[in-house]
């Protein structure tokens, strides 16, 4: 089959295209308000964009609270989302009205950061602390603002629970991160496999 995104003509119940851009990180989204009230939110369209300096990024449909906060504050926290917690990341995606704290509603225990203001989530295995860099507004093809925003920031520091430190390595598959596989669906790492990279041909012999 093919189609054209725009026309929506693919003749499905749903559009495969999230499920083909697939699996991605859930950016599990910590950030506080001006007058101090904690957000939690998890975004799906989420990833590292460099390594030196570590940049992340995530997009948001609408301005929503994590946007608004961090925009204002210029700090925010991704935490890792994992099987353990993953039904605490789904209650935290309920649209809660503006200053109600979706940790709470989800039960979750928040830790401070070592250098932003916003905390993170206290039994996830990593968070990631991050300073705004900027957010865009994207537009289309057409010119018109496509309702995304796309917030890119500094990580200053990395927390990393020692439990999940073996030979020198995050154990990812010990500490079941999960993913977004679109529709409903995710996937857990339990399992990983290694390759190592061709040598430069102009490198031997």
């Amino acid at each position: 089959m093919r189609y054209t995104p725009r026309l929506r003509d693919h003749g499905l119940a749903h559009d495969p295209f999230k499920a083909i851009v697939a699996p991605r990180p859930i950016g599990w989204i910590s950030s506080l308000d001006p007058e101090g009230r904690l957000n939690l939110a998890p975004y799906s369209f989420f990833n590292a964009v460099s390594n030196d300096p570590h940049i992340v990024m995530f997009s948001s449909f609408g301005e929503k609270d994590s946007v608004k906060n961090i925009e204002a504050t210029g700090e925010f926290v991704c935490n890792l989302t994992t099987f353990d917690l993953r039904e605490e990341m789904n209650a935290t995606s309920a649209a809660y009205p503006r200053g109600v704290s979706e940790a709470e509603e989800a039960g979750l225990a928040m830790a401070e950061s070592a250098v932003v203001k916003p905390p993170r989530v206290r039994d996830a295995p990593t968070a990631l602390e991050c300073r705004l860099l900027k957010a865009d507004r994207l537009a289309g093809l057409d010119g018109q603002w496509s309702g995304n925003i796309v917030v890119f920031g500094e990580v200053v520091s990395i927390y990393v629970d020692d439990r999940f430190i073996r030979d020198d390595r995050f154990d990812m598959a010990a500490a079941r991160t999960i993913a977004r596989c679109g529709y409903f669906d995710y996937a857990v790492v339990d399992g990983v496999f290694e390759i190592i990279r061709p040598k430069d041909p102009k490198m031997t012999g």
